[in-house]
């Protein structure tokens, strides 16, 4: 799969929902394609002085895309995440992305980019987004809608990242790949 897979949504006047989505299919594309069709070597390369890669970023973004939706469901996490807390798959994916190979980053990040995007055209139906996301810590309490911008803000974040990493490795520059 490349990021001419993602499915794209046009929304030249939509309101809020049809406008969170889409930016978010927006920058799901883009983060397709500053981080598809690589070697592990080039997933793999780090840029000191930072430890990021962009395999990395791929599994961490499989990982955002699962669990917040997955908190946004109020449903627990799924395989491969179910075996740990939070913070250590946030440590997990990160540490373990250098030994995966591409075909096995490319297909879990896909994946769960899809689960994803078809649970929030469900739960931002009929005024979901409104609806609370409890948490055993009441401060964390919130709503759908917070959970999506949420979900946006990481992939804004590390589409940065991987904006930079990617000319790094080999000079792919751009906004939009299209």
């Amino acid at each position: 799969m490349d990021w001419r897979d993602l499915p794209h949504t046009h929304c030249p006047r939509g309101g809020e929902v049809e406008t969170l989505r889409f930016a978010l299919d927006r920058v799901r594309q883009q983060f397709a394609w500053k981080t598809g069709g690589l070697t592990a070597e080039q997933l793999r390369r780090q840029h000191p002085p930072s430890t990021m890669t962009l395999a990395g970023l791929v599994k961490h973004m499989a990982f955002v895309d699962d669990g917040f939706t997955a908190r946004a469901a109020g449903q627990p996490l799924a395989a491969p995440w179910d075996t740990r807390t939070w913070v250590e798959n946030d440590r997990w994916g990160w540490a373990s992305a250098v030994t995966d190979e591409p075909e096995e980053l490319y297909e879990l990040w896909y994946a769960a980019a899809a689960r994803s995007r078809a649970s929030w055209e469900q739960l931002s139906a009929n005024g979901g987004l409104d609806v609370a996301v409890e948490d055993p810590d009441p401060e964390w309490t919130t709503n759908r809608r917070r959970v999506l911008i949420d979900l946006l803000e990481e992939y804004l974040k590390h589409t940065g990242h991987a904006d930079v990493l990617r000319e790094a490795v080999d000079g792919v520059r751009g906004n939009d790949p299209a």
